[in-house]
């Protein structure tokens, strides 16, 4: 496991922290505890020196430098005792006691003196006396600083156990943190290579549970989108297909040399047709795209909504006229600011859908009108109907109702895909009601703005 995993970087990360937060209390309980410390500690030295001078003088007859020697030997404490020349008396131990001249002389002088430099040995205290009408100077400190060293020994002893511990602890959280990022680094690469049913299970509410969350949603997203592309391919391959076999069936039959003219003429309407067929597909698909890619986006101007609707009731009268249906028009006046031509297309889809399922000699009926600050339109048929739980599937690209692709019913099942792209592009919704067997009824829903 290299630096740059996460899991490296994470447990490098808080060792680190841990180090220099360590120091750094290390270095403010020294400033901050130092001089208190040192206090305490002066004042225990000037203390025992005190009572190593009032002992000596309870022994009666003892010399004294002899029993300066035997007390330095025996106790924690390093002593040195200086005459009024400032010459040292006694044995030079393992901890030499070696004051500067000014502060012997200073000592001599009857003061006590703390605070004393000693090569960096910490710290000392000197204590003045008599013997005899003879000025001594007494000076004192710990051997090996052992009180202090100890206290040093038990700080380090515990900073060394909290980062012992808190190493480890660093260790297991990082695991426990990098693990799921482990699972979804895994689950991503499986993604990458095509497999969209990839779902990571978790019990955690924190972020890493939302991402978790999230990346679950977008790998169903993403698999429906794969789904959708597959079908479309499909779709695409069939709606092209057919239109291709006819073309190319006739074509062949006309070949024969014994052929009526009745027959011959049959075969070129066919072709005809399917030729119209694929230049529909190719069109629509082509609008489609365009509407998905906002290649043409939406330049709004102010129009009657109703005189739109009856211009294309018109442009559609040979198609509802030839079925003998009966369009209906309840048509209040509503000026709307939106893209007249791709709002002409919406409407010459759904009436032609209406008029498309519409049995001969049904009706269809057209209402527009307002709505607070909406625009309303609803087209009612009493054709096929939608079953209810096709409706939500309608405006996905050559989706149709009829999965048997009757040819006696044409289109390639991307007019209300088209539908759909330019009334998001206007912010607008449409919705179908009605029962299978009892018509449709689609509503469409504009906002009145004045700009988009």
């Amino acid at each position: 496991m290299g630096i740059k995993s996460l899991y490296t970087r994470i447990v490098l990360t808080f060792i680190g922290v841990i180090v220099v937060s360590l120091v750094i209390a290390s270095i403010a309980s020294t400033l901050l505890f130092r001089d208190t410390f040192t206090h305490k500690l002066e004042n225990s030295l000037l203390s025992n020196g005190k009572q190593i001078i009032q002992t000596y003088r309870s022994s009666v007859g003892t010399e004294l430098v002899s029993f300066m020697n035997n007390v330095s030997s025996i106790s924690i404490y390093a002593i040195q005792l200086f005459d009024a020349s400032g010459k040292p008396l006694l044995e030079e131990g393992t901890e030499p006691v070696v004051p500067g001249m000014e502060r012997i002389r200073h000592v001599l002088a009857g003061s006590e003196a703390r605070g004393i430099e000693n090569e960096g040995r910490y710290p000392m205290v000197g204590l003045p006396f008599e013997v005899n009408g003879k000025s001594y100077a007494l000076f004192v400190m710990l051997k090996n600083n052992e009180m202090w060293m100890q206290s040093n020994k038990e700080v380090n002893t515990e900073m060394l156990t909290v980062f012992l511990v808190g190493s480890i602890l660093i260790l297991a959280a990082a695991r426990f943190i990098v693990k799921p990022l482990l699972r979804l680094r895994d689950a991503a690469g499986r993604m990458a290579k095509g497999q969209f049913d990839v779902q990571i299970r978790t019990n955690r509410q924190d972020e890493i549970g939302q991402l978790n969350a999230s990346f679950n949603e977008m790998a169903l997203e993403l698999a429906q989108l794969d789904r959708m592309r597959r079908e479309f391919v499909a779709n695409v391959s069939h709606e092209i297909q057919s239109p291709l076999t006819s073309i190319s069936g006739f074509a062949k039959a006309m070949k024969q040399k014994r052929m009526s003219e009745e027959s011959r003429m049959y075969y070129l309407t066919i072709i005809e047709e399917e030729s119209d067929r694929l230049s529909r597909l190719s069109h629509n698909l082509l609008r489609l795209s365009s509407l998905q890619h906002d290649r043409h986006p939406v330049q709004p101007v102010a129009f009657r909504l109703d005189e739109q609707l009856r211009k294309v009731v018109i442009a559609l009268e040979l198609q509802w006229s030839g079925k003998e249906i009966e369009v209906e028009l309840d048509l209040e006046p509503v000026t709307v600011q939106a893209d007249e031509d791709q709002l002409s297309q919406v409407w010459t889809n759904l009436l032609g859908n209406a008029i498309k399922f519409t049995p001969v000699g049904g009706k269809v009926h057209i209402r527009a009108y307002l709505d607070g600050h909406s625009a309303v339109v609803r087209i009612t048929d009493n054709g096929i109907g939608i079953p209810e739980d096709q409706r939500t599937d309608i405006f996905k690209p050559f989706h149709k109702v009829d999965k048997a692709r009757d040819r006696a019913v044409s289109g390639n099942g991307l007019g209300l895909s088209i539908v759909k792209q330019i009334l998001d592009k206007h912010e607008g919704e449409i919705r179908v009601d009605g029962e299978a067997g009892g018509g449709s009824i689609f509503t469409v829903r504009l906002p009145l703005r004045k700009d988009l």
